[in-house]
């Protein structure tokens, strides 16, 4: 399992003792806008990442604490603090990690969630997705006095004040516009010390209707029937290049949360897009938007039509071994599926090629060092979500070291979990780590794991490794149940069944109208029976409704695709790197 990481917060551990005291005081004192109720907060930090951090000896001089003192003023306005590119109230969880990665340490409540990026001396809170509250303990900011606060901000609307074994603290709220509060912490004044500096300061933003967010997700999934439920966990494929009865009944019928497109259905630009529009039409009354999916990896797996240049494989890729350019392929694969229409991307691939003799993977990979599948995946992968394109890491938990094509068969992988975690496992903790939003599992057999399923049914694999053991919390997808590794052993709907019992989210049922039918008929008798729990449903639905919200997907309809300029960007990014 792997290791907790521990704060760098040494005050903190001491302020484990009174967490209970903590959250009770802290909730009252730390409460937002104007004394309205607010949702829980995480536990407040009261004590500053860079206490022990010299103060910087231009910010002593007067002029430049008065000019400081403005800048924040001025830049809590607009939701922001010195030294963070981000905006309280604006940014989403997705552009931080992209920018910072993931942070040192977590602390949640049941609405909120606060992160600790000491290396940046701030800690960023959340509401869902959201970013509304910015905490500097920024070196100068902790030299500016008490009465330079007053001199240049006035007397503050509120003050409040917080005091533990640790803290004794006052703190100046400023309501600097109608949704947010600049709150300045310092130790609170004494007769020794009538002017204390600066702990850190908050610039905090009231989200509209942020109360009502998350409920607003559990309201949704009550008000879903059974069937749109299942649906949702359902990503389906079609035949033809046109709107069809059988793509129509998918979506009216049997209300399917997405779909998959080959290079079959996809002629020219014109059509594609034409295509997608249709189906978002189509999809129009329906409550939620859909998955529009593709393996848009680059190599020799590309589905998009119209002449696109082409990116090197992964393994090309692998030998360049640079992460700015693994980043804006991504970037681009990212920006080809914008301009069509497509939200989803079953990319990138983070199996180690361990075997040479592997028929399905090859130069699909990056490689058969794990360190540098790792660090170019999660390049690719965070150039895919720039785009606001949502990735998939795959095909957990490895398919590097296999012998024969799962589309063909069944392969098995005779490894124990201590020599997974050795080669196969790193890509896939780490992508994890670094904000991976759906993992896609693959079909092979582990023995010494589960000798019965493979590991795309298995509880073993999903629940208990991926679930439990990688702190994976995401949305879990099925590779393509109609390959044999599947069909060839399985009946569709039991294998569709054992599925969700094992812990997927979505079932992948990427050809065969009756195999999709199957499929969604199967889940909803083991529901009916009480073999599937209603709640098991509606936790997948959650993730499910949460990653489409994160990402903003709807049934916008797209114009024409400008191929031109996306030859341009890719013709630029390998003439930079060749």
């Amino acid at each position: 399992m792997r290791k907790r990481r521990t704060s760098v917060l040494k005050p903190l551990i001491f302020a484990t003792v009174s967490l209970v005291l903590i959250l009770v005081v802290g909730l009252y004192f730390y409460g937002g806008d104007r004394g309205e109720k607010q949702p829980d907060k995480a536990v407040p930090i009261t004590t500053s990442p860079t206490k022990n951090t010299p103060p910087d000896s231009t910010a002593d001089k007067p002029s430049s604490l008065e000019a400081l003192v403005r800048d924040t003023f001025s830049l809590s306005k607009e939701g922001k603090v010195v030294n963070s590119p981000f905006i309280s109230g604006k940014t989403h969880k997705i552009d931080v990690t992209n920018q910072w990665g993931k942070p040192n340490q977590t602390t949640k409540t049941s609405s909120s969630r606060y992160e600790e990026y000491p290396n940046h001396h701030v800690i960023l809170g959340y509401f869902g997705e959201l970013l509304n509250d910015i905490r500097s303990y920024d070196s100068k900011l902790q030299t500016i006095p008490l009465n330079d606060i007053k001199k240049e901000g006035g007397e503050p609307d509120q003050v409040r004040y917080y005091q533990d074994r640790l803290n004794n603290q006052i703190i100046l709220i400023y309501h600097v516009n109608r949704s947010t509060d600049l709150k300045w912490i310092l130790p609170k004044p004494t007769e020794k010390e009538p002017n204390p500096k600066v702990d850190h300061i908050s610039v905090y933003t009231q989200v509209k209707n942020q109360g009502n967010q998350q409920k607003s997700i559990n309201e949704m999934i009550s008000d879903l029937s059974l069937d749109e439920k299942i649906g949702q966990m359902i990503i389906a494929g079609i035949s033809g290049t046109k709107m069809d009865t059988q793509t129509k009944n998918l979506i009216t019928k049997y209300k399917v949360g997405g779909m998959i497109f080959y290079k079959e259905n996809l002629v020219d630009p014109e059509q594609t897009v034409q295509l997608l529009n249709e189906i978002k039409t189509e999809n129009v009354h329906n409550v939620l938007p859909l998955f529009l999916s593709v393996d848009q990896e680059g190599g020799r797996i590309t589905r998009l039509p119209g002449g696109l240049f082409n990116f090197p494989t992964n393994k090309e890729i692998g030998v360049i071994n640079n992460s700015q350019f693994s980043y804006k392929v991504g970037r681009i694969l990212g920006k080809e599926l914008n301009e069509f229409g497509f939200n989803l991307n079953f990319a990138p691939v983070l199996d180690v090629n361990s075997n040479p003799k592997n028929p399905i993977i090859g130069d699909r990979s990056f490689g058969d060092n794990p360190d540098v599948v790792s660090k170019l995946g999660i390049q690719t992968m965070k150039g895919i979500q720039s785009q606001k394109i949502v990735a998939t890491i795959k095909h957990f938990p490895g398919h590097g070291d296999t012998s024969v094509d799962s589309h063909l068969e069944l392969p098995i992988v005779y490894k124990n979990l201590t020599e997974l975690k050795k080669l196969e496992l790193i890509p896939f903790e780490r992508a994890i780590d670094s904000g991976a939003d759906v993992v896609m599992v693959a079909h092979i057999l582990l023995p010494k794991l589960d000798d019965i399923y493979p590991a795309s049914m298995s509880k073993v694999i999903i629940t208990n490794l991926l679930r439990k053991q990688l702190d994976f919390s995401g949305v879990v997808i099925t590779d393509d149940m109609t390959m044999k590794a599947v069909t060839d052993h399985f009946k569709m709907g039991a294998a569709a069944v054992d599925s969700i019992h094992a812990g997927s989210d979505i079932i992948l049922v990427a050809h065969d109208y009756n195999k999709i039918v199957e499929a969604i008929t199967s889940i909803k008798v083991a529901v009916q029976k009480g073999e599937i729990s209603e709640q098991r449903i509606n936790d997948s639905v959650r993730r499910i409704i949460m990653l489409k919200k994160k990402y903003g997907i709807n049934n916008g309809h797209m114009k024409n695709v400008n191929m031109e300029e996306i030859n341009h960007s890719i013709k630029n990014v390998l003439d930079e790197y060749h």
